[in-house]
Formats: structure tokens, sequence, C-alpha cells
């Protein structure tokens, strides 16, 4: 009886530790998911900074160089 005592115990600390794994490995996936997302919205708000800087770009030069006169 007492044997079969301490193989319970053995499965219960098996589980335990798996359930520890478990839970470890549902934390690193949480902390990845937060770190790409902030990765992916750092890399949107670069492109929108150069969609903005190349539209004044291109309207700033366009003016200062008289390209476009519409008929002036």
């Amino acid at each position: 009886m007492a044997h079969e005592n301490r193989h319970h115990n053995n499965d219960n600390a098996g589980e335990i530790a798996k359930s520890m794994e478990a839970h470890q490995k549902d934390r690193e996936r949480y902390h990845t998911r937060k770190i790409n997302r902030l990765w992916l919205w750092l890399g949107v708000l670069v492109l929108v900074a150069l969609l903005l800087w190349w539209i004044f770009s291109i309207g700033f030069f366009e003016d200062t160089t008289g390209v476009t006169n519409f008929g002036n």
C-alpha cells in the first residue's frame, strides 16, 4: 500500500511539472505576441511617416521648381 502511495505522488509531481512547463510556454507566447505587436505598430508608424514625408517633399519640390504651373 505504501508503494502505491509513493507511485501516486510521483505521478502528481510529473503532472505538476508538466503543468508548470505549459504555463511557462503560455507566458512566453503571450510576451512574444506583445513584442510582435509592438514591432508591427512601430513598422506601421515608420511607413506612415515615410509616406507623409514623400508626399510633402514631392509637393515642396514641385512648388519650388515650378514643374506644375497649371497654365500660369
